[in-house]
């Protein structure tokens, strides 16, 4: 039976920024992953948005952990040549329902610590951006976009050079509890193999809670149902319209069909958001009309033949379509008993802006013990 100090499950952002802070402390980390390669689910499939942490509930882990995670990973991306752009967003209103709206996100972006906003006018709106409609919005300098396929790379290379190792198309078949951690396992192509380790990471995104099912011991009341959101997203042809990201109000237990920009330029829209049953990439033909009528209120040109079907992520939630907010979950052995056992769950956005904090988080837990 081969021996690791840790064993990560799921080499998303959040496995992959794990691995590269565990790596730091630990000489043996292996990061397990059942596809091809790395981060080829939630974390490949989302906006790219580097978010300022504007509305998660005061004291809540994701407004903690973002608002850390943004300046930790402007730093990184920075100090590893990774492409990042402080581009800028936007959050508009239309009509003064919405404005109090903004004016009560306003506040709560204050208590979360984000206090570079600012309040523009309709007439300051119409000279910075003028393809916009609003009647007033709240500029964020601090959020941006990032090169998510580049972090990454990074974040494995920064683990592998600390000798931890990545092995992918290998799954956890269990997990059993023993005196020093945890008999694991493994199909890895196949071929079923066994090994012990201290720590047990599960941050599998979308299968953490089926990942959790299969740990013997841990109770079924930690762990969480999890809701699969489909969010779909339209590329817009030629040249953007606007020079920064635009956010309507949050809607729709998300944050509305927002306009938002890669690093080479291309504006996209999206997500909507689909609670789906199935893990299930499918875009539907009938969206485009539903995203015209959303995109229209605040971008009242739009160009509904420039309009094109580009692809589809799904996010692991705890919250149904109908419940309140639900903040990450960062499970360890205070509740659930099971000693060098770590749960993540929830982990949507901003999963990835918090990812480093999240990290940090984690080994902080760890050195508890």
């Amino acid at each position: 039976m081969d021996n690791v100090e840790v064993l990560i499950v799921g080499a998303g952002v959040i496995g992959l920024a794990i691995a590269a802070k565990l790596s730091q402390q630990f000489n043996e980390v292996l990061v397990i992953d059942k596809n091809a390669s790395f981060g080829e689910e939630t974390s490949s499939r989302n906006s790219e948005v580097i978010h300022a942490g504007i509305y998660y509930p005061q004291n809540s882990l994701k407004a903690m952990l973002c608002v850390q995670g943004k300046a930790m990973l402007y730093q990184y991306c920075q100090a590893r040549h990774i492409p990042v752009n402080k581009i800028g967003k936007l959050l508009v209103a239309n009509g003064e329902e919405e404005q109090l709206s903004l004016e009560k996100i306003r506040i709560n972006a204050l208590n979360n610590g984000v206090d570079d906003l600012t309040w523009l006018d309709q007439t300051q709106l119409t000279q910075l951006e003028p393809s916009l409609r609003a009647t007033a919005a709240l500029h964020s300098p601090s959020t941006g976009i990032i090169d998510s396929h580049a972090y990454m790379q990074n974040l494995l290379a920064e683990a592998e050079q600390n000798n931890a190792m990545f092995v992918a198309q290998t799954k956890l078949i269990s997990a059993t509890p023993t005196n020093n951690g945890f008999e694991v396992r493994l199909d890895s192509q196949g071929e079923v193999l066994s090994m012990q380790c201290k720590y047990l990471i599960n941050c599998t995104g979308l299968h953490s809670e089926a990942v959790a099912k299969c740990i013997k011991g841990l109770d079924s009341a930690h762990i969480p149902k999890l809701h699969w959101c489909r969010g779909h997203y339209f590329s817009y042809q030629g040249k953007s319209p606007f020079k920064q990201l635009i956010y309507p109000i949050p809607r729709d237990n998300g944050l509305g069909i927002h306009a938002s920009l890669d690093m080479g330029g291309q504006l996209k829209f999206g997500p909507d958001t689909q609670y789906i049953e199935h893990l299930d990439y499918h875009f539907p033909e009938n969206l485009k009309e539903a995203f015209i009528r959303q995109i229209s209120r605040y971008f009242p040109t739009l160009d509904k033949n420039k309009l094109q079907p580009a692809y589809a992520g799904i996010r692991p939630k705890l919250q149904g379509a109908d419940d309140p907010f639900k903040d990450f979950v960062i499970q360890t052995s205070e509740v659930h008993q099971l000693n060098g056992l770590i749960n993540l769950f929830g982990i949507d956005s901003p999963g990835l802006t918090s990812s480093l904090a999240i990290a940090e988080y984690v080994a902080e837990q760890i050195n508890k013990r």
